[in-house]
């Protein structure tokens, strides 16, 4: 993904991070060894966590002034946002089922403020 890119209607990193829906970022760089260990772990977890979440991914080396808004100093880092916001943030590699667990538990608590807020 090209954040600053909005060619074809596409949207902006901006607008992405900034959806009701959370959106976990895997900032890499193609020669991160580690990072290449990520990706299948990441899609495991995408077919666990289905729709609940957006996982996009961005190429620190052709990205620097996302990279440097975000003080992204080691490749991987995955940074959960929801609506803007940064919900968790985590370098390195994480074991599939730690990731999930970790995830599910921050969509859990996301999905509470609206679900009281229907009740008040």
């Amino acid at each position: 993904m090209n954040p600053s890119n909005n060619q074809n209607n596409q949207p902006t990193f901006s607008e992405l991070i900034r959806s009701d829906k959370p959106v976990l970022v895997d900032f890499f760089a193609e020669w991160c060894g580690p990072c290449k260990m990520l990706k299948p772990i990441l899609e495991q977890v995408k077919s666990r966590l289905g729709d609940s979440l957006t996982i996009i991914k961005v190429d620190v080396d052709q990205n620097p002034l996302v990279a440097s808004a975000y003080h992204i100093r080691g490749v991987p880092t995955l940074i959960l946002f929801h609506k803007g916001e940064i919900v968790w943030r985590q370098s390195g590699v994480l074991p599939a089922a730690e990731l999930e667990s970790i995830l599910r538990e921050k969509l859990a608590v996301l999905a509470t403020p609206s679900a009281l807020k229907n009740f008040q």
